[in-house]
């Protein structure tokens, strides 16, 4: 009877112990992946393999890889201010996660009866264009919600802050801001006008829908607000120093 017993266990052994190797692999394989991304510069980026993906199923899309890597000493300090004051002002006090923006969020949304929309940081963009993909369901919220936590843990502020200028999608295919800046006004990161950074942090929120160069309404009452807010906002060199 015991001998029975034994061996209807085994296989619940098998499959307890499969679970729990599985559960290790899952939260294992992201500390790997930031740290990979720690000491060395990612060749391409999970956004950009999905993208590449999507236009073989699609006509509108081209799916070419324009990326280059730039160090973040030589992207121009005013593209840096733009992200920084349009993206994320409090990228610098928080970990991750900007609860007083959260906090703001909702009551936007209650007021307006409408969903929570705009509480995504520098850290948290950059994870779902190294790592993960576009996509509104809670599973991959909270996927990228980990390995924010990961990225600010494990890296510092001035490197979340060069990977995510070096991964962004500025257009169909153009990633990072060097290719951005060669793209559309054929001058490198460093030579950018303070206006063709403003612009180009104007396009982030629909970088392949919205064409610098033919501003919509929409696109150019963003770009003034940009630059309102470049106007009124510290300087990043300071923070990026201490």
């Amino acid at each position: 009877m015991s001998r029975r017993i034994s061996k209807a266990r085994q296989p619940r052994k098998f499959w307890g112990r499969l679970l729990l190797l599985a559960v290790c692999i899952v939260l294992l394989a992201p500390v790997v992946e930031v740290l990979f991304v720690r000491f060395f510069n990612p060749p391409v980026t999970t956004l950009m393999l999905f993208r590449k993906l999507e236009a073989s199923f699609s006509k509108k899309y081209h799916g070419d890889m324009h990326y280059r890597w730039v160090p973040l000493r030589d992207v121009s300090r005013d593209f840096l201010d733009a992200v920084w004051q349009m993206e994320d002002s409090r990228f610098f006090n928080h970990d991750g996660f900007d609860w007083i923006e959260v906090e703001e969020a909702v009551e936007r949304a209650e007021r307006r009866s409408q969903p929570v929309r705009g509480v995504s940081t520098i850290s948290m963009q950059c994870a779902r264009s190294l790592f993960l993909w576009e996509g509104r369901s809670w599973a991959r919220k909270g996927i990228e919600a980990y390995y924010t936590f990961l990225m600010e843990h494990l890296l510092s502020k001035q490197r979340i802050l060069e990977l995510y200028v070096n991964v962004i999608e500025l257009g169909d295919g153009i990633y990072g801001i060097e290719e951005g800046a060669e793209h559309y006004y054929h001058v490198s990161a460093k030579d950018l006008t303070r206006s063709q950074c403003a612009m180009l942090a104007a396009i982030l929120p629909y970088p392949r829908g919205w064409d610098p160069h033919s501003p919509s309404p929409r696109l150019w009452a963003r770009y003034m607000i940009v630059l309102r807010r470049m106007n009124q906002g510290g300087s990043i060199v300071r923070k990026l120093d201490e």
